[in-house]
């Protein structure tokens, strides 16, 4: 097998070592504007046969098309906004396709690709990384097992081992990101109605045993995906959350009220300025802590009845830095997420084809199999 990744940042590079350490996968194609510094976990494959990289200008069709040439599957963790055309490309390419996702939107437009794909015979899977991806793959794996679903209930967040500072957070991920989540309002279902909640609100606590502890959870969009818009009218509750130490929201709601992450440009001595810019440029050092050892802890929760009786089917994860390899935890749950996927798809195990989210279309007891096998262990429980 050959595979592309497309982005060799923090969850391109997490991928492309886990497409490695397959020895059916033949050759791995690592693109982006710029390969020359590599972590230092990929160092060992270059010059060798299977990990080839490619100086790409995704906005270049030809160049793109050439990349794509010959391979199965193509895994993409470019920003968001690239996964259309991007997806256009692997589909006129005949390869598989799968990305990151986080934008609902753009997965709604990917969507109508469904007919497109299907024609070529290959499948394609958006939001395929942590949260949307993994979760929504465990949320699906509890509404199956039931009977009837009352509740969906999710919660997932990427934190530093040890909090410092006043938001007790560190950049696992992307401060951009990041900051889009706070600032746009949640699909979520309640009372079988598709509605929308603000970012930061409705804070709760939920515990982990020790060393994680006391956390808080709050409303963040793009975590569902369109699992809101497929479940409106079926099940009273669902929701995602996102984790944090405690005090993160109120500060980050605090900073957010007074307009520190609007996007729009305010004049400042004559300058055009936008104040999320500014923030992004004073925030990211600060939060920013290279080889830091991170945590994921992820719990999903899905009440319902089976053979007329209550029952609930809990998932949780607490996964840590790899210190040997030095690869995150959110990279280990995300690129590795996006490497299974590609890897299911170019196997035929994920149907059928045309344009489906993980909760869709992927073999959940399959994919837990896989992130088992890398020692990314979801405790399962049934009450």
């Amino acid at each position: 097998m050959r595979m592309l990744v497309l982005g060799a940042g923090l969850q391109g590079s997490a991928c492309a070592y886990d497409l490695l350490q397959n020895d059916a996968i033949t050759e791995v194609r690592l693109a982006d504007r710029s390969v020359e510094q590599l972590p230092k976990f990929l160092l060992p494959y270059v010059g060798g046969q299977r990990l080839k990289t490619i100086t790409l200008d995704v906005k270049d069709g030809a160049a793109v098309a050439a990349a794509m040439d010959g391979v199965q599957a193509v895994m993409c963790a470019l920003p968001y906004y690239f996964n259309k055309p991007m997806t256009e490309a692997a589909i006129a390419a005949g390869a598989h396709f799968c990305d990151l996702g986080g934008n609902t939107e753009i997965v709604q437009d990917q969507k109508t690709l469904d007919a497109a794909a299907k024609a070529k015979g290959v499948t394609v899977v958006p939001d395929c990384g942590l949260a949307p991806g993994m979760v929504n793959i465990l949320a699906q794996l509890g509404i199956d097992r039931l009977d009837e679903t009352q509740s969906v209930r999710i919660y997932v967040g990427g934190l530093p081992q040890e909090p410092v500072g006043p938001l007790k957070y560190q950049i696992v991920y992307s401060i951009e990101g990041v900051l889009d989540y706070y600032t746009t309002l949640s699909w979520i279902v309640r009372d079988k109605k598709r509605v929308q909640v603000k970012a930061l609100s409705e804070i709760e606590p939920v515990h982990f045993d020790a060393p994680v502890g006391e956390l808080e959870a709050f409303h963040t969009a793009g975590g569902l995906s369109t699992m809101a818009h497929r479940y409106e009218g079926k099940i009273p509750e669902l929701e995602y959350k996102t984790l944090r130490y405690p005090g993160h929201a109120k500060i980050m709601e605090a900073i957010r009220e007074l307009g520190l992450i609007d996007d729009a440009p305010v004049d400042v001595k004559g300058q055009q300025v936008s104040p999320r810019d500014v923030a992004i440029a004073q925030m990211h050092p600060r939060l920013f802590k290279k080889d830091s050892p991170d945590v994921v802890a992820l719990r999903v929760v899905v009440k319902g009845t089976k053979g007329g009786k209550p029952q609930t089917h809990s998932f949780e994860l607490v996964d840590r830095y790899d210190a040997k390899n030095g690869i995150s935890a959110m990279m280990r749950t995300t690129g590795y997420s996006l490497s299974i996927t590609g890897q299911l798809q170019a196997m035929g195990k994920v149907q059928p084809n045309g344009v489906h989210t993980p909760d869709e279309c992927m073999p959940g007891e399959t994919y837990v199999t896989e992130l088992g096998k890398r020692g990314i262990l979801i405790r399962q429980t049934v009450s």
